[in-house]
């Protein structure tokens, strides 16, 4: 935790059984990511990616209709790009044109970052096999860190699932 601004980073290590080349594909292809972006349950009906330093994503999460069927939408800009080694960006909730809005104005918690920066390395561990990790900066020790690693979590357990079969 860093203790001047009360943030933590959080980490996330998964080894996929998936080649590098696919891992990447699968974060950068606004097609798959459209297949499994979200948590458990959750869909993605519009996903859309500039892929390069300075160009802006869109992606768009759907609850599933028990849970009251909620649209979320996230924009961020990619601000480093190492093709199957890193990727840098940072995230924000937005409105569906890809505008940054204050996570307070849509009733988040005072615990939810306005912006969040992002540093994923892809590493091959074998042909088949790739450690991803993910570290997320600016959250707040809290509920919200607790639900965004639950969720990144689940949102990677869906990648797996439908990535791993499409590279077969």
């Amino acid at each position: 935790m860093n203790q001047k601004s009360n943030t933590q980073e959080l980490v996330i290590i998964r080894i996929l059984d998936i080649p590098i080349a696919w891992v990447w594909k699968g974060w950068t292809d606004p097609k798959l990511v459209a297949l499994w972006w979200g948590p458990a349950h959750y869909t993605s009906p519009r996903c859309e990616i500039d892929l390069r330093v300075g160009g802006k994503y869109l992606f768009c999460m759907q609850a599933p209709l028990d849970q009251g069927g909620q649209v979320y939408y996230n924009t961020g800009i990619y601000t480093k790009i190492v093709p199957e080694e890193r990727l840098d960006f940072t995230q924000s909730l937005s409105d569906e044109d890809g505008n940054p809005i204050d996570p307070a104005d849509v009733g988040m918690p005072s615990d939810f970052p306005k912006e969040v920066k992002f540093i994923m390395e892809f590493k091959a561990l074998s042909d088949t096999k790739t450690e991803l990790t993910i570290t997320e900066y600016n959250w707040t020790m809290g509920q919200m860190s607790k639900y965004a690693v639950m969720g990144m979590n689940q949102s990677l357990d869906k990648f797996a699932s439908v990535i791993g079969p499409l590279q077969r």
